[in-house]
């Protein structure tokens, strides 16, 4: 029996300044004015934070993920700038720019690689052996472009969307750890206790 953990992620306090990503001075990048994309905070709700069951599945026979995951770049941005897969599964990063792009990922546990996507529509595919969290992939052409990504070997993850809110859908009942990562606010964890049939509510706040 399954169940399902939902919440929402907030920042209590006044949000740090978020770093200003100079577009304005890369004509090629078609972006009128500085952007920025690492603390997307609005009425105290977090966007971009990575959700996930990190304890609680160890006796959990969960098989590896299939199909891909695409990774745009976009307007000299990564987007979206967090994204999560299952060992077994394929990152596909794509060139939406008419312009050359690099990709290199850096893990820790994994391949690392340095690859090109020179124009619309090129792609690159890469997998993970391990598991992570998190991934950088940035662009040694456009050094500010970032992306992160979470690599599980369980489906149980989940990214805040503008409002802040998330859900851990078909979660096993049990007692569980979660760990909430943010690229500049850190870390959080909190325990949870799903029961089957039911929707467990959580709630996480940075300060």
């Amino acid at each position: 029996m399954t169940g399902m953990i939902r919440g929402v992620v907030r920042f209590d306090g006044t949000p740090p300044q978020a770093s200003k990503i100079p577009l304005a001075g890369f004509a090629q990048c078609n972006n009128p004015k500085d952007s920025d994309d690492d603390v997307l905070i609005q009425d105290g709700k977090v966007r971009n934070a990575f959700v996930y069951i990190k304890r609680g599945l160890e006796d959990t026979i969960v098989p590896n993920g299939s199909g891909e995951v695409v990774l745009d770049q976009a307007g000299c941005l990564y987007r979206p700038r967090v994204i999560g897969l299952q060992l077994g599964q394929t990152l596909v990063i794509r060139n939406g720019d008419a312009f050359l792009h690099n990709v290199h990922g850096l893990p820790k546990f994994s391949s690392s690689f340095n690859l090109t996507t020179p124009a619309r529509g090129t792609e690159a595919r890469r997998t993970f052996e391990e598991p992570e969290v998190m991934v950088p992939i940035r662009c040694d052409v456009h050094p500010w472009m970032r992306a992160y990504v979470g690599v599980l070997p369980h489906p149980y993850f989940a990214v805040s969307g503008a409002d802040g809110s998330f859900e851990l859908k078909n979660v096993p009942a049990g007692p569980y750890t979660l760990e909430v990562w943010h690229e500049r606010l850190g870390t959080l964890a909190l325990t949870t206790d799903v029961r089957p049939g039911m929707t467990q509510s959580v709630s996480i706040a940075f300060k």
